[in-house]
């Protein structure tokens, strides 16, 4: 989708090789999260699941962040999944922005959270808490993965239930398209938990696949290094325990130069 042609002045303060987009939507979900979608450069390139940098002019200078583009490869247009830090460098000035308005993106996405960096399995998981669902935003919506796996299951894990209803959104958001719920099928599956609050399912995700609950309520077999691939993005600690608990189930470690059975995102927002 083409950009609105940029005023001269934005232009002269825009860095050399990088794309300046307009703010299309913003939504805000709680006082701590809100997503946005821009325009899409022309010639952009990137796979489902890979991250970009993205800023703003702060004082006359770009502050840049790494963040997973939440679209799938073949929208139009470019989605985001942001949290609000009062004092953040990039999202304390990020979460004012409203359509009409600028973001810089430098033009070289990255990442290791691709199907490209798995090999084979039945079965997907998909690990996040907080944010770090962002990546899986695009990824659900990729009928790529749909091809590869016969399984895949979304676990989203927050302190509060309002801070779910991105993930909600999503799946609805798939079933109310016609052509990628025919895609999607079946085969989609979201497990939400929440850490603070009372809620069908509760508790953090790393003591459910531990006390086996996880495996329990999704009616499946425990880690298969034959069946089972996992890709994780959140929290550090999220991050560490889930891949302690995948090797121990014989499950290595894949990147983009040698596919594994999991893969990790280690890129943070402020």
């Amino acid at each position: 989708m083409n950009a609105p042609a940029k005023t001269e002045e934005l232009a002269a303060t825009v860095p050399a090789g990088v794309y300046a987009e307009t703010v299309t939507s913003v939504q805000h979900y709680t006082d701590r999260l809100f997503r946005f979608r821009m325009t899409r450069p022309d010639g952009f390139r990137f796979r489902s699941g890979e991250f970009a940098m993205i800023g703003l002019m702060v004082d006359g200078k770009p502050v840049y962040r790494a963040y997973s583009i939440a679209s799938p490869a073949w929208d139009e247009e470019l989605e985001f999944f942001s949290i609000k830090v009062p004092d953040g460098p990039l999202t304390s000035h990020l979460q004012q922005i409203k359509q009409g308005d600028h973001v810089l993106m430098r033009k070289k996405p990255t990442g290791t959270l691709v199907l490209d960096a798995l090999t084979p399995g039945k079965r997907l998981y998909m690990f996040s808490t907080g944010t770090g669902i962002a990546p899986f935003a695009s990824l659900i919506r990729d009928p790529e993965t749909y091809e590869k796996f016969d399984e895949v299951i979304l676990t989203h894990t927050c302190r509060e239930i309002s801070e779910l209803k991105y993930g909600f959104d999503l799946v609805e958001e798939i079933a109310k398209d016609e052509l990628l719920s025919e895609v999607v099928g079946g085969k989609l599956r979201h497990y939400a938990t929440v850490t603070r609050e009372a809620f069908p399912y509760q508790g953090r995700i790393t003591d459910l696949i531990s006390n086996g609950k996880m495996f329990a309520d999704l009616g499946v077999a425990p880690f298969d290094p034959a069946v089972d691939r996992a890709m994780i993005c959140g929290s550090a600690a999220m991050l560490k325990e889930t891949k302690v608990l995948l090797e121990q189930a014989g499950l290595t470690e894949g990147a983009n130069s040698k596919p594994g059975e999991f893969v990790i995102e280690r890129a943070f927002v402020d």
